[in-house]
């Protein structure tokens, strides 16, 4: 299981619960509330 470092980006969304990351390879990712966080899109 790889391990990634997360920077989280700060969109209006957040305020309902939508919050985006970015890992250190560029990807980003999402989280809905309480779920797990996915992969939205591959970067670069």
């Amino acid at each position: 299981m790889p391990s990634y470092y997360f920077k989280e980006l700060w969109t209006p969304m957040t305020i309902v619960g939508i919050k985006l990351f970015k890992d250190d390879e560029g990807h980003l990712w999402i989280k809905v509330r309480d779920s797990k966080r996915r992969r939205l899109m591959s970067g670069r």
